[in-house]
Order: C-alpha cells, then structure tokens, then sequence
C-alpha cells in the first residue's frame, strides 16, 4: 500500500509520466500501470479521501475479497461482442477485461476472463480462430471455378474466370467474373472490388503473389502493400456451400478459394454476356452479404460498417488505369512504332531510344523519365498520328498534304506523272519521306501548265 500511495502521489501531484515513477521507484514500468488501473476502477485519485487514512482500508477499496455470489449468478461478459471488439486496432483483452469491470462491481479476475474467452473462441470455427484487425487485411484469389457464357451472334461458348475477395475483419465479400486471369483483369477486378468497399484495406493477401507482381506500381498508387498468403495467415471462411465459395480448409488458402459447388444457384441458367453474368453473380452476393452469421448473430454488412470501413483508407481522388510500357527506338520520320501505328515525337529525337506508356485511351513517349510526346491511342494499323510542333520546318510545309491528294494530283498532270510520283513514294523507306520530292515535282505546274499532258496525246 506504502508503494500505491507513492505511486498516486508522484503521478497525480508530481505529474511524472509512468515511466519515471518506476524508474524513482524501482519498480516495474508494467507494475505502475496496474496500480494506477486498479485505482481508476475503483474511482480513487490524490489526494485519498480521509477516510482511506490506513492500510486496510485502502487495501480492502483497491483488492476487494471475492464474492460470495455463486459464479452463475455473477454478471458475464458478452463475448461475440468482445471478440468483434479485439478486430479493432489497439484493443486488447487487458482493455477488454478492465471495461467489464468497470460496467460490474462484481466482476471474476482477468485470469478467469482470458481462460473463459479462450474456451468460448474454441467453439467457433476453426477459421474464424485467429483474429483479423479491421481494415488491415483483404483476401483476393479467383475461386478455382469457371462459369460459361454463350456468345449471342457466334454460339461459341466462352469461360469466365471468378474474381474474389473477402476482408478479413467482417468477410464482407466482393465477387465478378472476368475473360481471364491476365494481370489487366486481374488489376480491373481489384479497381471494382475497392470501388465497391469504398475503401482500400493495408494489406492485400493473395496466394498467387507472382503471377500480380507486376502490378506493385497499381498498389501504390492505391497504398496497399502485396503479400503471399502462408500457413501462418488464417483466413475468413469464404461463400457457403450453395452460394458462393465453400472455403472449408483455408488455413494454407486465400478467404475467396472456392471448393467444389460455388455457384449452384447459378448453374441452370445460360448468360449470353459478361453484364449479365455479373449481375447475376452482385445480386447473391447482396443476399450473402446481408444473411446473419450463425456464430456472430450478425451480417457480414453489419459487421462491414462497424468494423472494417471504418478503418478503409480512403480511395485516390483519381481511378487507377492499367498502363503497359515499351522501350522503342525513334525512326528517321521522327515516330514510333506501337501496336502497327505510328506516334510522332520532337524530331530532335531521331535514334534515341524512348520509353511508351500505352493505356486504353493515351500513348506517353518518355526520355529519360521525362515526358516528351503524347498522343491519344489509335487503332488505325499503319498509319501515322503526328503533331505538327514536332515536325522540322522544312516538312511543316507538306503537313497537309496526304497520299490521296498527291496521287489525285499527279493523275491530273497525265499518267507518266502519275507513274512517276508512285515510283517516288514507293523508293523511300516510309512514303511521307518522298513527299518534299513528289510535291516539287507537282509544283512546276504552276510555272508550265498542263502542256506536257497534251503533249501525250498528239
């Protein structure tokens, strides 16, 4: 008691932190904690009132003898709601036990609480055994499973791949299928999942790391950190037997694997489009999500909202897009080659090597990591897309003109013209090469006339 009423005064009206009453003291940093807890419960601070003038007292307020209440009749604690409470950050069963004291003057030790915990937590599952923290953890897998869809025109029946992924606070489940599993699918489908949680949890398990591995500049731009599912990680359970999944033995697998039946409610009906099939596969899990788990007499969406999107962090202001990168070399026309079409960059580049970044919509030409050129994506094949700041002035002149309009003038002349030009554009390595000479040529109309071509035909 001598060591408590130190400790009281030294925190209380010294105001040293807890570490340095122990240092003063000699006592342990963990022993102070306890004393200072132990009179927080009991609703003592320094000064002790009067009437707590010795020892006995004191200890009788601080260490009260058991009850003699038998054990049922004594309060118990709610243990679903502890074991959701320990998926918090922070919360530990210390925390736990000193909260249900304070709600019970009658309360058992935290021996008893730990023990008590244990065995209730043991009745459950043996996957929901180990305790996922909220927002830290987001399963993802493709389940194993395929679905079908019929392509309506062709007939040709085509397998889908089932995209999966369970956050492990809440088993809040995201499902979709996709073409394949390559890594612009495989990027997509995270996109949604995160869309659809409206947040990105710390860290993203998946059991097939090398295959998303060139994916990491995707998950830093949405600040979520790749890691390997291990035996040491134990997963949620994932969909039910009849729904969506089975995930009986996830201890060495992702919470999205599937095992067998998955989609059993989906397996009479034909889709003839992905939309559709998607559809279908959002609509179960609406009814997954909402259903109340047996051991937690809650939903998925219930716990989601308490738990987990709490602590999501935020989505980027802008939507990742899924970019691929080419080195190329620039040609003596000034253009790169991407995907049979030609791109223009400053004409000071001639056979320097470059770096593309080629989405959906964009094509970016970097030096250097500098960016130097950019153009929007064309699917035209062979043909060039060229900026005319990038063209040296003296090939400015002839920006506008094309193949068309230099043969079309050409067949005006006569047919030897005609005939002359095409011999011009076809010896050079790329045709827009021998437009300065073809358009010379086509000039000396101005200063002849049309003379030669009727000269042709006396």
């Amino acid at each position: 008691m001598r060591h408590i009423r130190e400790v009281l005064r030294l925190h209380y009206s010294v105001g040293m932190s807890q570490r340095a009453v122990a240092r003063s003291l000699g006592l342990a940093q963990g022993t102070v904690g306890k004393y200072l807890n132990r009179t927080r419960r009991a609703g003592l601070t320094w000064p002790l009132p009067p009437e707590l003038d010795d020892d006995v007292r004191l200890e009788n307020r601080l260490y009260p003898p058991p009850s003699d209440r038998p054990s049922d009749e004594r309060p118990h604690p709610d243990w679903a709601l502890a074991h959701r409470e320990l998926r918090r950050r922070n919360v530990t069963l210390m925390l736990l036990w000193e909260e249900y004291c304070d709600a019970s003057s009658d309360s058992f030790s935290y021996a008893w609480f730990c023990e008590r915990y244990k065995e209730w937590a043991g009745r459950l599952k043996p996957t929901l055994r180990q305790v996922h923290v909220a927002g830290e953890k987001l399963f993802v897998d493709y389940s194993g499973h395929t679905m079908e869809v019929v392509d309506g025109l062709s007939r040709e029946v085509r397998s889908m791949q089932i995209f999966v992924a369970v956050l492990g606070a809440s088993n809040y489940t995201y499902a979709e299928a996709s073409f394949s599993q390559s890594l612009p699918d495989w990027i997509a489908s995270h996109v949604r999942a995160f869309s659809y949680f409206g947040g990105v949890a710390r860290q993203t398990v998946s059991d097939n790391l090398r295959a998303a591995s060139p994916g990491l500049a995707f998950t830093n731009r949405w600040s979520t950190g790749p890691m390997p599912i291990s035996p040491a990680i134990t997963a949620p359970p994932s969909f039910r037997r009849g729904r969506i999944g089975q995930g009986t033995k996830p201890r060495s697998k992702s919470a999205s694997k599937s095992s067998g039946d998955g989609f059993a409610r989906l397996r009479n009906r034909r889709f003839f489009s992905l939309a559709a099939l998607n559809e279908a596969i959002h609509a179960l899990l609406v009814e997954l999500n909402d259903r109340p788990l047996h051991s937690w007499g809650r939903s998925r969406r219930e716990l989601f909202e308490e738990l987990d999107r709490p602590a999501l962090t935020r989505l980027p202001d802008e939507p990742y897009e899924y970019a691929q990168w080419k080195r190329c070399r620039v040609n003596l026309d000034y253009h790169v080659e991407i995907a049979k079409h030609y791109y223009s960059v400053p004409h000071n580049l001639v056979h320097q090597e470059v770096e593309a970044r080629i989405t959906q919509k964009t094509v970016e030409i970097f030096l250097r990591g500098k960016r130097v050129a950019s153009h929007l994506r064309s699917m035209l094949p062979h043909r060039p897309t060229t900026i005319p700041e990038h063209m040296p002035s003296s090939h400015r002149r002839y920006r506008d003109w094309t193949h068309e309009r230099i043969r079309s003038e050409a067949a005006k002349v006569g047919p030897d013209a005609e005939t002359l030009i095409d011999v011009i554009l076809r010896s050079r390595p790329h045709p827009e090469q021998g437009f300065r000479s073809a358009i010379g040529i086509l000039g000396l109309v101005k200063r002849y006339g049309y003379w030669c071509r009727f000269s042709c035909y006396c």
